[in-house]
């Protein structure tokens, strides 16, 4: 992947409470570093000596916006256009498992038209990422 053309994005609800926004976030950050592990550098020593694990080596803006408009987003990143995107989503029907087979179950019996999205993680080709989020506004 090149870095200087890419772009890594968090959308997220900005009506959400802020503990489920902190967690929506931390879920797709573990996400996308497993799908694009190569946008995480290598680890790096400090002065001391001390090593600290590497971490994503492009900045990644989080976004909100209301849940019309991150549906909407949802639904664009189904279209054959974007389909060099990875896209990672958490959504109710997520967050209300305890364990990951009752997700698996739970998903497998609902409708993609019938998921609450809490936070959408987009990476890849700047051009279409920006073409999908490049209008809203960071989440503060």
């Amino acid at each position: 992947m090149e870095l200087q053309n890419n772009k890594c994005v968090m959308v997220m609800d900005e009506a959400l409470p802020l503990g489920i926004l902190a967690n929506t976030a931390g879920i797709l950050g573990i996400t996308l570093g497993k799908q694009v592990p190569e946008t995480v550098g290598p680890d790096v020593c400090d002065r001391s000596g001390k090593t600290h694990k590497g971490i994503i080596q492009i900045p990644v803006p989080i976004l909100k916006a209301d849940q019309e408009k991150l549906r909407a987003i949802r639904a664009q990143l189904y279209q054959p256009e974007f389909s060099g995107l990875t896209v990672v989503d958490f959504s109710d029907v997520a967050q209300g498992c305890n364990v990951y087979d009752e997700f698996i179950e739970k998903a497998a019996h609902t409708a993609e038209d019938e998921y609450t999205y809490f936070g959408i993680g987009i990476c890849g080709a700047k051009k279409l990422v920006n073409k999908l989020t490049g209008s809203l506004p960071l989440l503060r």
